[in-house]
């Protein structure tokens, strides 16, 4: 199952956009929302004990100064 989370601002600062996947830790196939709820992965048939990768997504560029040297 994969999530997309938009970026928004909230008290502490920028969250950027990310995306969080979980997967059956035991053979790294993607869950959906049933077979979470069965509590067995559909691929591997064992009982599930998940892992969760993140993602995060560069959506903008901090502006930045400089100067040269003379």
């Amino acid at each position: 199952m994969r999530i997309d989370n938009e970026p928004r601002t909230t008290d502490q600062g920028i969250e950027p956009a990310h995306e969080i996947a979980v997967l059956c830790a035991a053979c790294g196939y993607d869950l959906d929302e049933a077979e979470l709820a069965a509590d067995t992965c559909a691929d591997c048939g064992n009982d599930l004990s998940l892992a969760q990768h993140v993602s995060i997504k560069v959506t903008t560029i901090p502006a930045a100064s400089g100067s040269t040297l003379k």
